[in-house]
Formats: C-alpha cells, structure tokens, sequence
C-alpha cells in the first residue's frame, strides 16, 4: 500500500463530500446566533441608549427595585432622589428602566 492510498482512505467513507458533513454544524451556529446572540446584543444595545438619554427629573427602577427621580447626571453616576430626604448615587449600569408612572410598572 503507497502513501496515496493510505491519503484516499483516510477521507470521507463512501466518497461523500466533506462539505456535506459541515452543513449541521454550519445551521447550529447560524440559529443560535439568530436565536441568541443577536436578539441579546440589541437588548444590550436599547439599554445602553436609554441611558444615554436618561436626564434630570427622569422617573428610574434599580436592578435591586428601588425607584427613584434622577436629580444628576455625572460621568459614571446618577444622582436619585428616593424619598424626600434621601438621595442616593448609583452607577449608570445599575439602573434597570425608566418609566413615566409608577402606574405603568405595576400594570406589568
């Protein structure tokens, strides 16, 4: 047996293509990106924009459920009135949602 041989033997049994034995992993990839990676990099991508424009006055909800009035923006931080003598600075990653009305969380 000589080296071609050996080369012939060793690719795909029955003579098929190998291209015909990427194709499942091919449409793998191609449904998890389209049913997981893009439908959360735009979720990301909204979030990342409702901040930006987040201003004073806006009504917010935490991640840990306190809701509150931005009273400032800085850089990193916003400043938020939680009660009439308590304002509290969180960081811009922490706000979950803006919202008009208390009203329209509960309907949720």
């Amino acid at each position: 047996m000589n080296f071609s041989n050996l080369i012939s033997m060793s690719q795909s049994p029955g003579g098929g293509s190998s291209l015909a034995g990427m194709i499942p992993f091919v449409l793998i990839i191609f449904i998890i990106y389209f049913m997981m990676i893009r439908p959360q990099s735009k979720k990301a991508k909204q979030h990342s924009q409702m901040l930006a424009e987040l201003k004073k006055g806006d009504k917010i909800v935490t991640i840990g459920g306190i809701f509150g009035v931005v009273l400032e923006v800085r850089e990193k931080t916003f400043l938020v009135k939680v009660s009439n003598n308590t304002d509290m600075e969180f960081l811009k990653s922490s706000i979950a949602e803006k919202f008009s009305d208390v009203k329209e969380i509960e309907n949720k």
